[in-house]
């Protein structure tokens, strides 16, 4: 039996997380919608890298309407969920990963198997919060649950108001402490969280698979203002298509992130990064200490690379509002775009986030056709991820260049390099 479970994930990126789902064989997609690709799967906890999180979907209902009066039916989602059946789902889903080691030898991880047949005798709450945090303890012990609520259109209810309903019916059904969001306070540690969505047709309650969100990257030991989102480049990453023996490049890379989520998926390519700021520049070497990630300084308008030599670029080039070009793109900006036709391979191509429509008229400008163009929310933002391949006149037109010499170097928000807005 296969689980049904929801990826959420940035608006513009569903088909690749739906992408990664099949790719990956963690099962099949049902369905897409806003923000959502719903699967199903026998794993309980899919490694997908390209979503934001993952949840077991619990209960679905038609969505209230745009009034509060109708709020209250919300708490119709807490007895709906179909609590034994959900914790039976995640058991199989269990015992198919501890198959799968089985097979693989790792007889370590099997000593759970007798832990989970005792699992019978606990309660439909206590079986699915136990499950939840990967434990055959009582859920009396989980400290409470928490609800985050978002919505689709104009309301005369704030998200707030949502949560309470519903997180009160849960808390009421499964004899556990509720924590409001409502007062900006985190969840106390060893809680249950839960997701709730209205999309202007249904509205959906979701049970986090994870203690700690998919988006929360392990290696993120430092970060600077604007740290790209780890899914979003996760994403990019996906789309440049890095092969063994490839070499990529970020020419301005600030902590890092995309090389990083890049060398995680294709550990057999070479990586190089750059960046003015000595913060970032300590940011990414902390950040990618144990992969094969080279970081210098340099100005993105002048790399210290010989032409023809990066068959990849991945990049979020500093045109956004938390950190702003510097170095010579302070004064010409047009020479990134010289700069990167430069370095890259006659069948080269960049995966970017651009902020603007005209940067592709740029780009175009400059000797690049987009191959695919997605716009993008994050963060109130609307950028483009796009994938430029370079045109015939493109590969064929020298590169312009440059004078001799270091250009000025700027600090602070006068940096040269920057990664995206950070997703809430």
């Amino acid at each position: 039996m296969h689980t049904p479970l929801v990826a959420r994930c940035l608006r513009g990126l569903e088909a690749v997380v739906a992408g990664e789902v099949l790719g990956s064989g963690l099962g099949a997609v049902t369905e897409l919608r806003h923000r959502e690709v719903h699967f199903r799967s026998n794993r309980s906890t899919p490694p997908l890298r390209t979503a934001d999180d993952v949840f077991l979907l619990a209960a679905q209902r038609p969505d209230i309407g745009t009034t509060r009066q109708r709020l209250h039916e919300l708490a119709e989602l807490a007895e709906l969920a179909e609590l034994a059946e959900l914790a039976e789902l995640a058991e199989l889903a269990e015992l198919a990963e501890l198959a799968e080691l089985a097979e693989l030898g790792e007889l370590s991880e099997l000593g759970e198997l007798s832990e989970l047949g005792e699992l019978t005798h606990l309660a439909a709450a206590d079986h699915l919060l136990a499950l939840r945090h990967g434990t055959t303890t009582s859920a009396r012990g989980i400290t409470g649950i928490d609800v985050s609520a978002s919505f689709l259109g104009r309301r005369t209810f704030t998200r707030y108001d949502a949560e309470d309903v519903v997180g009160q019916a849960l808390a009421r059904r499964l004899g556990v402490p509720y924590h409001s969001r409502r007062t900006g306070t985190a969840p106390p540690p060893g809680g249950c969280g839960w997701r709730l969505t209205l999309d202007g047709t249904r509205a959906t309650l979701m049970l986090r698979l994870d203690e700690r969100p998919l988006h929360r990257r392990a290696y993120k030991q430092r970060t600077i203002p604007g740290t790209l989102h780890p899914p979003l480049a996760a994403a990019m990453a996906v789309l440049a298509d890095i092969r063994p023996g490839h070499t990529v490049l970020d020419p301005c890379c600030g902590a890092g992130t995309l090389l990083i989520e890049a060398a995680l998926a294709q550990p057999e390519a070479r990586y190089q990064g750059f960046d003015l700021s000595a913060n970032a520049l300590t940011a990414a070497r902390a950040n990618a200490a144990e992969l094969p990630i080279t970081i210098r300084r340099s100005d993105a308008a002048r790399l210290p690379l010989p032409d023809n030599s990066i068959d990849r670029v991945l990049c979020n080039p500093p045109w956004g509002t938390q950190a702003h070009a510097g170095g010579l793109l302070a004064t010409a900006p047009s020479r990134w775009w010289t700069e990167l036709r430069r370095v890259l391979t006659s069948e080269g191509t960049a995966v970017l986030l651009l902020p603007h429509r005209e940067d592709l008229t740029t780009a175009i400008r400059h000797g690049f056709t987009p191959a695919h163009m997605q716009r993008l929310r994050l963060s109130g933002a609307q950028p483009f991820l796009v994938h430029l391949t370079l045109t015939d006149a493109g590969r064929s037109r020298p590169a312009q260049q440059l004078p001799e010499g270091d250009g000025p170097v700027r600090s602070g928000r006068g940096r040269s390099s920057r990664d995206a807005p950070r997703a809430p």
